[in-house]
């Protein structure tokens, strides 16, 4: 599913060119090897109108890989992103799944830069392309995930026909959301930018989720301390379970 890119208009001190730019991303603080500056990039992208989900997933990837959490003052990195579902109120499954395409991003990296891979291609697929690899040459595979739509690349990397071409149901412009060109829901602009961020990363979550021909599952929890465990049994679950398939 691709969204529409605005300009960022969170006013904090940043570096001019580190900011978001009208129809563009700045990956550049996602290319750095300095923790406070990964970190600093990846709240000011969170705190954005939009969000660019391969620079957030390559910052937490590298801060992973590098052990980088230890200098942001954290001891391991489940706690860093524990802090920042926190602090903006997010799901941690949700943050979760950006490491898991910025580990993807950076495994592939030189693979994905020759066929000029960049976030308007739908990182989404990227945790796809393991599978993909074990049933395709390498040529046709990182192809596929540059052309393709995120339900076609899934149903590619399963050994499957690739879905028919099919534009996406959802699009998110400004408040207002579209499905197929019809108003559906409309966020008030006035929410504060955490109760925004969450019910706009619950749209996206759904809209990604029906184009992969994937479900979403809903379940209610007593409190936050529940929540964690669950998350972490969950991520456990998951990946055991995709292991199999």
């Amino acid at each position: 599913m691709k969204t529409e890119i605005i300009p960022n208009q969170y006013d904090g001190p940043q570096k001019p060119e580190k900011r978001l730019r009208s129809g563009h991303i700045s990956l550049d603080y996602a290319n750095s090897d300095d923790a406070g500056e990964i970190d600093a990039g990846i709240r000011e992208t969170i705190m954005g109108v939009r969000l660019s989900i391969l620079a957030v997933g390559i910052g937490l990837a590298k801060i992973k890989a590098r052990g980088l959490y230890i200098d942001l003052q954290y001891h391991s990195m489940a706690k860093y992103i524990e802090s920042l579902c926190d602090e903006f109120q997010m799901e941690r499954s949700g943050l979760h799944n950006w490491l898991y395409i910025g580990e993807a991003f950076l495994k592939y990296r030189k693979d994905l830069e020759k066929v000029g891979f960049s976030d308007e291609d739908g990182p989404t697929k990227l945790p796809y392309v393991d599978r993909a690899l074990a049933i395709y040459q390498k040529k046709d595979v990182f192809r596929a995930v540059k052309d393709m739509s995120l339900r076609q690349f899934v149903s590619f990397a399963r050994g499957e026909a690739p879905a028919a071409p099919e534009e996406s149901a959802i699009r998110v412009k400004g408040s207002q959301v579209y499905i197929r060109d019809r108003p559906a829901v409309t966020l008030d602009e006035g929410l504060d930018p955490k109760t925004r961020s969450y019910f706009e990363g619950i749209i996206i979550e759904a809209g990604e989720a029906l184009e992969a021909g994937e479900v979403l599952y809903l379940t209610r929890l007593y409190d936050p301390g529940e929540l964690r465990r669950f998350e972490r049994a969950a991520e456990r679950l998951k990946k055991e379970l995709r292991g199999r398939q």
